[in-house]
């Protein structure tokens, strides 16, 4: 008799954790700390739903935000390649809840589910095109470039052809700490980007597509703006 070959429900998979992964669903409060830099590592996770931040502090005690994970992200895979202690610490940015795979668990199913690994290979190689991406930025743009092209990340300009308008709230103190300069500076821009229609803060965070013109050219009135600055 032949036999069907189970098939595997990616949805609830992601969802419960049911089926081969057996992952546990756990939530978070704003400010809460997921894991901590020197924490075992051993499970992968999955945002439901809320942000979260990952910083690393030096030996110094200086923090900087290295990256910030929203709905349908992946986290915490640096025990697929044998990392035995966390690098950074994930703090929660607002109410999130995740889903928590077990190291082995998770192996498991991306050896078996063709569905899932295709998933989390996506991910894996996007995340990447993203640091270098960083990188590049860090290197060569000016730090209100940096301020801008981060905003429309945020607000995921160029996923679903317009941005979100309404991002997470974020302080400037961490978005300074991602781009490498002070809060001040990022106070300074934010002002500037307001003045110019770019974006709308009075609570919300509202990111518009003119914002892009930032990153694109230097408009003849944001030079002026930085002259007068």
């Amino acid at each position: 008799m032949k036999q069907h070959k189970r098939t595997f429900d990616l949805k609830s998979f992601l969802a419960t954790g049911n089926g081969n992964g057996g992952g546990s669903v756990h939530t978070y409060k704003k400010n809460e700390v997921i894991f901590s830099q020197g924490d075992r590592c051993d499970c992968v996770f999955y945002i439901h739903h809320g942000d979260c931040k990952v910083s690393v502090i030096s030996e110094r005690g200086k923090e900087a935000v290295v990256a910030l994970h929203g709905k349908g992200d992946f986290f915490g895979e640096g025990c697929l390649t044998g990392q035995p202690l966390r690098l950074a610490t994930a703090t929660a940015m607002n109410d999130v809840e995740v889903m928590r795979f077990e190291n082995a668990a998770i192996q498991r199913v991306l050896h078996e589910e063709p569905e899932f690994a295709e998933l989390f290979i996506s991910h894996l190689l996007s995340r990447n095109a993203r640091v270098e991406a960083d990188l590049v930025d860090q290197l060569f743009n000016s730090s209100e470039k940096r301020l801008a092209r981060m905003l429309l990340l945020m607000a995921n300009f160029g996923k679903e052809g317009k941005p979100e308008t309404v991002i997470a709230k974020i302080s400037q103190e961490t978005l300074a700490e991602m781009i490498g300069t002070t809060r001040s500076r990022v106070s300074s821009f934010m002002n500037k980007f307001r003045k110019l229609g770019f974006i709308e803060y009075n609570g919300d965070l509202k990111v518009h597509n003119s914002l892009l013109n930032v990153i694109l050219h230097d408009a003849p009135a944001l030079r002026r703006e930085t002259e007068d600055a």
